[in-house]
């Protein structure tokens, strides 16, 4: 089983544990940590590009010349697509750029992202990450204590005084161990975890 050091939020070490083999000693499997971001980018997608077509353009009902014996190619309409101010054709629509992936897939990937952050050497667990009030400067002191400037902070439970102290960063950002997305894992540096979220991350993806 790896090992990792416990650290204070002062940054010195507390002592030792042991990690699950199953959530932070695999072989990343990198093709399905690809294929479980370009989904949850995907998901992010909005979807709300929309243009007009020759039906929804407003005008052009009248047929512009006749259709023989001008010597000019036929028209219908000045809102077909060739016309200026006209539709377009085969344009974007509002749409979902959703799918669904497979659950165990997801769970690979989130594993094999935590695996290759702890080989990198990037992943820090904390005994304890409390304060006594909303104050981002103090969160940040901790941080820094850490060397985790740009870190995503993984929380056992709800925090509220820690949560609304890490959102005043620009690079930093707090998530639950039940509720952890592989972007986000990869996205940050470090990946800083407080003991109870350990066991909770364990309990959850082993």
């Amino acid at each position: 089983m790896p090992k990792i050091d416990v650290l204070s939020t002062d940054g010195k070490k507390v002592k030792e544990i042991e990690l699950n083999d199953k959530v932070f000693g695999i072989e990343p499997n990198e093709e399905v940590v690809h294929s479980v971001v370009v989904n949850y980018l995907a998901n992010q997608r909005q979807g709300t590009q929309s243009t007009k077509t020759r039906a929804e353009v407003r005008g052009g009902g009248k047929k512009p010349w006749r259709q023989k014996g001008t010597g000019r190619a036929r028209q219908g309409s000045i809102r077909a697509p060739q016309w200026i101010k006209g539709g377009i054709a085969l344009g974007p629509k509002p749409r979902s750029y959703s799918y669904k992936i497979n659950k165990k897939e997801k769970e690979l990937a989130i594993r094999s992202a935590l695996s290759a952050k702890l080989a990198d050497k990037e992943l820090v667990v904390v005994d304890k990450l409390e304060l006594k009030e909303i104050k981002t400067a103090e969160m940040a002191k901790i941080l820094n204590n850490l060397n985790s400037n740009n870190a995503l902070v993984v929380l056992a439970d709800k925090n509220e005084n820690v949560q609304r102290s890490v959102r005043n960063l620009p690079t930093a950002k707090v998530e639950r161990a039940d509720s952890l997305n592989v972007y986000d894992l990869l996205k940050f540096n470090k990946i800083v975890l407080t003991e109870d979220s350990v066991k909770k991350i364990e309990e959850v993806y082993a």
